[in-house]
């Protein structure tokens, strides 16, 4: 009496099925799946900002960073 057995599961489940439908079931599924996909992709861009030899979450110099470039100049006043 103190735990649901598989046949009060099964009910639920298709309470639920009947209030809802399969096609809005499916759509919160994916739109779950895919917050848990861009989830793991934003995890995986900052591990693959940080240098090897850094601590995760340690952030890149400026200069270290790919594509960037060091400007060297003299400023004057006229």
């Amino acid at each position: 009496m103190g735990s649901f057995s598989i046949w009060h599961w099964l009910i639920v489940l298709v309470i639920i099925l009947l209030i809802f439908g399969t096609k809005k079931l499916r759509n919160v599924g994916q739109d779950l799946g895919g917050a848990v996909k861009g989830f793991k992709e934003g995890l995986k861009e900052g591990e693959s900002a940080s240098v090897p030899g850094q601590g995760a979450g340690t952030p890149v110099p400026p200069a270290e960073q790919p594509g960037a470039r060091t400007i060297e100049g003299e400023s004057t006043k006229s």
